[in-house]
């Protein structure tokens, strides 16, 4: 038989860990669950993609400034240019496939500052794309949440209800594209991919507290005052780290996207302790390394939550978004969460203290939750070969005996 011809698509090997940790888990499946499928990507980064996972990858925008502020004439006729070309090259990408798959991500939420003719408009015409030519797109453990702005609303609500298949990482996900008018009867709910990611042994003890940050600048709906969300975000969290390391507590920082480089230098700076030191993970798997070796995690971003709880650890969550509340809740920790827009390093030592009181008992709790999930996410993989891999007719008895 022809083999299946898979492409997957998103925001890979453009920095964030999350989004290739979901690449990870999905290209996993499909190497277990059908091998002889042919895959390749679209995506951001198409050289780090081909790099780490091995698989042919095209990049994702014709213009190669499309992330970055068109200030001239030139740069914005280019981007509009590329507009136009781009709906050219996604439909020609598709064609070539049996079936897409977008892996997780938060391809269906504004979470964090997002413009409509961004992401937003590449999944649409993904979508579109699949619909017209007829080649199933996948929406698969993907993140979603309410979206104020119109244009971006639009976009992703047409986006979701074009799309042949959808799953979500969590509830919170499936509610909020039922209530921008998405049928989701058929939608399914389960862990995030990355808890089908194998986690790493626990570190000897004693460990660091591993504290996850991140390049925070509010939502979308805060550009108004991004800059003071910023100041105080990291101000907070820099007391809560120096306070940590005049213990003389050993304190690794963790990031989840390139852009956090910036936020982990200013902390160093600013407490200025050889206790203090940063890592230099590139991938889900060395990010699960690093918190599985740590005493405790305070962390950020969703995917550095993700890694702790996978994990096991002891984790308390810095939150900016509904879907941080959700998996804290989902993973039985819900009482340990600190608004990450408010951070009061005196409150969050408190609370900091109280986890690790109860550090044994969650980790038992964590380690029943990893099970369950486990579990759920083996049996949607099952249900999404049955839906979208189906298997080969049978050949007639008549036929075989000629």
């Amino acid at each position: 038989m022809t083999p299946v011809r898979v492409g997957v698509f998103g925001l890979l090997g453009s920095g964030n860990l999350g989004n290739d940790g979901s690449l990870d888990a999905v290209l996993r499946y499909l190497r277990a669950a059908h091998p002889t499928a042919v895959v390749d990507a679209l995506c951001g980064g198409p050289e780090a993609v081909t790099a780490r996972f091995g698989i042919p990858a095209t990049r994702l925008h014709w213009y190669r400034g499309e992330y970055r502020t068109a200030s001239r004439a030139g740069a914005v006729a280019g981007k509009a240019l590329g507009k136009l070309v781009d709906a050219v090259r996604t439909a020609a990408w598709v064609r070539r496939h049996d079936l897409v798959i977008v892996p997780g991500m938060g391809v269906l939420e504004a979470t964090l500052p997002l413009r409509p003719w961004g992401f937003p408009y590449s999944l649409f015409l993904l979508c579109a794309s699949g619909r017209l030519l007829r080649t199933p797109v996948a929406l698969v453990g993907v993140g979603a949440d309410a979206i104020a702005e119109r244009p971006t609303r639009v976009l992703v609500r047409w986006s979701a209800r074009l799309a042949a298949y959808r799953s979500y990482r969590d509830g919170l996900s499936r509610d909020a594209m039922r209530a921008m008018g998405v049928d989701t009867t058929g939608d399914a709910v389960h862990p995030d991919l990355a808890f089908a990611l194998p986690a790493p042994p626990p570190g000897a003890p004693p460990g660091p507290v591993c504290v996850g940050v991140m390049d925070f600048h509010g939502g979308n709906d805060d550009r108004a005052r991004a800059g003071e969300i910023h100041r105080r975000y990291v101000e907070g969290t820099t007391r809560f780290v120096r306070a940590l390391a005049e213990e003389g507590r050993r304190v690794r920082l963790l990031t989840g996207d390139a852009g956090d480089a910036g936020v982990v230098a200013a902390i160093i700076d600013a407490v200025d302790s050889p206790l203090v030191t940063a890592a230099g993970a590139t991938s889900l798997t060395e990010l699960m390394a690093e918190t599985a070796a740590a005493e405790a995690v305070v962390a950020t971003r969703y995917h550095n939550l993700v890694c702790a709880l996978r994990t096991g650890t002891p984790t308390l969550a810095l939150s900016y978004a509904a879907k941080s509340d959700a998996l804290m809740e989902t993973m039985g920790l819900g009482a340990y969460r600190h608004p990450a827009r408010e951070v009061d390093a005196g409150r969050l030592l408190d609370r900091f203290r109280e986890l690790e009181e109860h550090a044994a008992e969650v980790r038992r709790v964590l380690a029943a939750r990893n099970g369950a999930a486990a579990r759920r996410l083996d049996a949607h993989f099952a249900a999404l070969s049955s839906s979208l891999f189906p298997a080969p007719s049978p050949v007639p008895t008549s036929r075989k005996a000629r």
